[in-house]
């Protein structure tokens, strides 16, 4: 994440999300926390009670909650009620971090009321100005010269994993990118975030080059997949993107895995030694005589 961004992860129900912004909460290099629940089950509000409390942030968390038994006029204050408060923190030079979830659930209860209203609808019974009500809220996001900053992650959930409803289309025109949420994993293909320009300012030198190169792996190790399930024959690389994708996949991109940045940087080049030779990452030689794991 990077600071004063506006980021959205974009999931079907029934995936970790809820877990997901637990655990950047839990990670977070913030002075406050404020969490915004729209709809929430009271399980999930406890579990992210539970899991703040046990980590020892609940002393830095603000939280807003709409459970799904409360008025649903109610729901729709929870962002502004949120964000408010961020901007106040923020002014007096604190680092702030806002977690929304569900935004899909504040859309839903802006079409109900407007329904009830007799408004007239537009797209899927939405009204009208869906986007202008979002993007007010998503451009809160913001760094203060000589102050503090507000960053915010919000989850958007796609009703039959359409990307095309209202609610995620008109997110993407607003926000800086967006993480998808498939299969417990955020999907690296198609999530698009502005930490890709910034990566190299204040983080380890060999940053972008690991990222993009272990993507580039990753990706090679899908298209090796489906030709193993195609009953293509394996060569030696072919066996080789095989045992990285699976390291890859389970010490990295398992959101059970609580590691700070430096260590998953050296996780990295672990994996990378451990399927491969230096020569065939395609990362630049300095980087790679610099940071490549000496054997014992």
């Amino acid at each position: 994440l990077v600071v004063s961004q506006k980021l959205p992860i974009f999931s079907i129900s029934g995936e970790p999300y809820n877990q997901l912004l637990a655990r950047i909460a839990m990670q977070a290099e913030v002075d406050v926390i404020i969490l915004g629940g729209m709809g929430l089950k009271y399980d999930d509000y406890l579990y992210f009670k539970n899991t703040l409390e046990n980590g020892g942030a609940l002393s830095r968390t603000v939280m807003f909650i709409h459970t799904a038994a409360d008025p649903t006029v109610e729901c729709q204050k929870i962002p502004d009620l949120s964000l408010a408060v961020a901007e106040q923190f923020a002014l007096q030079g604190k680092d702030v971090l806002v977690l929304l979830t569900d935004m899909t659930n504040f859309a839903d209860s802006m079409k109900e009321i407007a329904i009830t209203q007799e408004q007239v609808p537009s797209n899927r019974g939405y009204p009208g100005d869906l986007y202008s009500q979002l993007a007010s809220r998503y451009e809160k996001a913001v760094d203060f010269d000589n102050a503090g900053s507000v960053t915010v992650l919000a989850v958007t959930t796609m009703p039959g994993d359409d990307v095309t409803h209202p609610v995620p289309d008109n997110t993407g025109y607003i926000t800086e990118g967006q993480y998808y949420l498939k299969g417990g994993r955020i999907e690296p293909f198609g999530s698009l975030s502005r930490l890709k320009q910034n990566v190299n300012n204040s983080t380890r030198d060999d940053h972008r080059a690991l990222m993009d190169g272990m993507i580039r792996l990753y990706a090679n190790y899908k298209d090796t997949l489906e030709k193993k399930s195609m009953g293509f024959n394996m060569s030696a690389w072919d066996e080789k993107l095989l045992a990285f994708g699976k390291e890859f996949e389970d010490e990295m991109m398992d959101l059970s895995k609580n590691i700070p940045l430096e260590d998953a940087l050296d996780l990295g080049w672990k994996i990378l030694a451990d399927c491969f030779e230096p020569s065939e990452t395609g990362i630049k030689s300095a980087l790679v005589e610099k940071y490549w794991p000496k054997k014992n």
